[in-house]
């Protein structure tokens, strides 16, 4: 572990975000509201750190990375850079609390979009466009961000993409690690691009356009309105939300085979058949359950089902309605379906229904195996065997995301929260998912939490954006042993 080396790459990453403040700066000075002297200033203070961070372990040396400094960076970097994202909220006032703002950064940059935000319309429109691009920046990967953009990375830059990206197995588009995250980024990109010309197209203005845009294709839910989606009556801003959400919680690495001419890629993907089959089955039951419980006409049912079956499924969080006010039915099934997560490779939080489709498709093969005990019945995903070490992992990777999420929820049960709200609230942070049941519902907010539940909740977010795995083995005495 060279420790030179770690803070050198935390240097580099707490740069970046800092320069990214600047990018508030044009909507600071269209809106007039008094925030360009503080992102300038935020942007000096960040980048005066990172600098002298840079400076002070800067090394002639080719850096080549190993396992553990890559786990130690993307942990580190992370936590560095929601720090110095909280500067603006903090400085300016506009959240008096350092936990808050902290809490708020972390909430951004894992794209878990739960808030402490009471009157989110009321914050300056430099403020809010910053708190929606810390979505859109952490969506896709700070470090995958810094490998795309700075050609040193490479170097070993393997082990930083594998402790970042979620998913058991992370797809290689190309064989430099710098190439893979620049193709990753473009889609990213053209995604966005796209989304806000469509939603501008529809009649919403240019900055709720790309703040939404920000929130869709991170799979974030941060919204700059007081009531989420459900501020706009449109169908058409509904549908195309909707279908954004969907695209992102799908593997970016099939989209990129569609923009190389490989549209049946999807249809050879048996993931994006099982997630697309999961949707369209919650869509189906959410739809039948709100035109029958409370007697909305089919089209309404329907449209609201759709959303928020996608909005859930991706972990996405924004919202249309307060489901909590819909039948036990809707409520159950939409707190199972924050368990599950979009595709591996794409923005969403959550298990990943690659993991669940493969414990699926192991417990099937344990039946068959009762039934022919000395039947050898490979594990296979698209044709391919499935080693039985990446399911290992996966196991692993489940019981461990469960066991922290009881705990989670035994801790705030402790500070005094019921018990909807404890295990809602564990399973919407560590899911990535932002709003849950009880107290955090979609109407509510996480602002009166006692403080050592946001904190919890904190660390939380950040176990759930790094899979676990890369956060906790820096607490293990044996990570650290040379």
């Amino acid at each position: 572990m060279r420790l030179r080396v770690i803070l050198q790459f935390v240097g580099f990453v707490v740069l970046l975000i800092s320069l990214s403040m600047l990018l508030a700066v044009p909507f600071s000075l269209y809106y007039k509201d008094g925030t360009l002297g503080l992102f300038l200033a935020c942007t000096g203070i960040g980048a005066a750190a990172g600098g002298l961070l840079i400076l002070a372990t800067r090394s002639k040396k080719t850096i080549v990375l190993n396992h553990r400094e890559g786990m130690a960076i993307v942990t580190l970097s992370w936590v560095a850079a929601c720090v110095t994202a909280a500067l603006p909220f903090y400085l300016s006032g506009a959240i008096p609390s350092f936990t808050d703002c902290l809490f708020e950064t972390m909430s951004g940059f894992t794209t878990t979009g739960a808030s402490i935000l009471e009157d989110i319309e009321a914050l300056p429109k430099g403020l809010l466009f910053w708190r929606s691009l810390t979505h859109w920046l952490g969506g896709m990967g700070i470090i995958l961000l810094s490998l795309a953009i700075l050609p040193f990375l490479g170097v070993g830059g393997m082990q930083l993409y594998k402790a970042e990206v979620p998913g058991p197995t992370p797809d290689k588009l190309r064989p430099r690690i710098k190439d893979t995250a620049l193709l990753l980024w473009t889609v990213y990109l053209l995604f966005t691009v796209l989304e806000t010309i469509l939603l501008y197209a529809g009649g919403m203005d240019f900055f709720n356009s790309l703040c939404h845009t920000f929130g869709t294709v991170a799979t974030g839910g941060f919204s700059p309105k007081n009531a989420s989606i459900g501020h706009y009556s449109s169908l058409y801003f509904h549908v195309v939300i909707t279908v954004f959400m969907f695209l992102a919680g799908t593997n970016f690495a099939l989209h990129y085979k569609l923009l190389q001419g490989s549209p049946g890629s999807y249809l050879r993907s048996s993931e994006f058949k099982y997630y697309l089959v999961l949707v369209l089955a919650v869509t189906g039951i959410l739809t039948l359950s709100l035109w029958g419980s409370s007697g909305e006409e089919a089209g309404y049912s329907l449209r609201h089902g759709a959303f928020q079956a996608v909005t859930i499924v991706t972990t996405t969080g924004y919202v249309t309605a307060d489901y909590e006010a819909w039948a036990p039915l809707a409520q159950v099934l939409l707190f199972i379906c924050m368990f599950s997560g979009g595709m591996a490779g794409s923005t969403s939080g959550g298990i990943k229904t690659m993991r669940t489709l493969l414990l699926a498709k192991h417990n099937l093969r344990e039946l068959k195996r009762l039934v022919h005990p000395r039947a050898v019945i490979p594990l296979k995903l698209d044709g391919r065997p499935v080693p039985e070490s990446v399911l290992g992992g996966i196991w692993g990777f489940f019981l461990l995301f469960i066991s922290l999420m009881v705990l989670a929820a035994l801790i705030l049960a402790a500070l005094g929260m019921d018990f909807v709200t404890s295990f809602a609230a564990a399973i919407a942070c560590i899911g990535n998912i932002g709003p849950g049941l009880g107290d955090v519902g979609p109407a509510d907010n996480y602002a009166e939490l006692p403080l050592a539940a946001k904190w919890t909740l904190t660390f939380c977010m950040l176990l759930g954006r790094l899979e676990i795995y890369t956060v906790i083995i820096l607490l293990t005495p044996e990570f650290w042993r040379k």
